[in-house]
């Protein structure tokens, strides 16, 4: 039996309020896609559509400049704060760009608990992946879901889950979050840092795999807009061989999980 997750109905009522945390090779190329979801839940009759912020510390360097949607004219300026004003310009929106990398902290206090109805992480570290998995997983934050977005040289991966908080924690059939269905993707062990060299950048990662990942989730996030519910919560995609196998909702593995938790709660 196939089982299926539905929306939560107070975004089809609402302006949906979204973070993307990551403005790199994904977050960019999640970003520059977003346009026309905004433009798609418009035709849907949804009554207020995105509104975005995005949040990155980085500056562009040369070697963004071979992979990721920047030129030598940005060279030294926010990545966020770039992407962000192209975005306003050419499709007369109002998103935002915080100019500084997230933290756990960002989400707390002053009126940021319930900021955010999506929080999309696009980082390229475990650490990064850990900040963001905090955040939304205290007990006082209102997210009602986590997209998790991450790659290797050839491969990678996109999980939807609702974070185990305030807004979730009534719901026993809630989808687990990445760090919940694979704990090692927090682990301590980092990946190697990016390459400063711009053909060594080519070399150490398949081209196009953060687009493949960025469309792939969309496509999903889309279709839970359009029809209320979706019978899957991400995907796996490997460049060598062309496959993408997604992640079924799996109720057994839901029940083992959440056993697994009391046992830890318990001890």
């Amino acid at each position: 039996m196939q089982i299926e997750h539905s929306i939560h109905q107070q975004l089809l009522r609402q302006r949906i309020r979204m973070l993307i945390v990551g403005a790199g090779g994904t977050g960019s190329a999640f970003l520059l896609n977003l346009p026309y979801l905004h433009q798609a839940l418009a035709a849907w009759g949804h009554p207020n559509g995105l509104s975005v912020t995005v949040m990155d510390g980085d500056a562009v360097s040369e070697t963004n400049c071979v992979r990721q949607p920047f030129s030598v004219s940005d060279i030294g300026q926010n990545k966020a704060t770039i992407l962000v004003n192209r975005l306003n310009l050419f499709w007369g929106l109002n998103w935002s760009a915080v100019s500084s990398n997230f933290t756990r902290e960002c989400l707390r206090g002053n009126g940021y608990s319930d900021s955010y109805d999506i929080v999309v992480g696009c980082v390229d570290s475990r650490a990064a992946r850990r900040e963001i998995t905090a955040a939304v997983t205290r007990s006082f934050s209102g997210v009602n879901y986590y997209l998790d977005l991450g790659n290797n040289s050839a491969a990678g991966q996109f999980v939807l889950g609702e974070p185990l908080n305030s807004r979730n924690r009534r719901n026993k059939e809630r989808l687990r979050i990445v760090s919940e269905l694979f704990p090692e993707m927090l682990g301590e062990e980092e990946d190697p840092l990016p390459s400063c060299s711009a053909a060594a950048a080519i070399n150490a990662q398949e081209p196009f795999v953060n687009q493949t990942l960025a469309i792939s989730a969309l496509s999903m996030i889309t279709r839970l807009f359009r029809y209320g519910r979706i019978a899957y919560q991400g995907g796996f995609w490997n460049a060598e061989n062309g496959r993408m196998v997604p992640l079924i909702i799996d109720p057994e593995q839901r029940r083992r999980l959440s056993r697994a938790a009391a046992r830890r709660k318990a001890a």
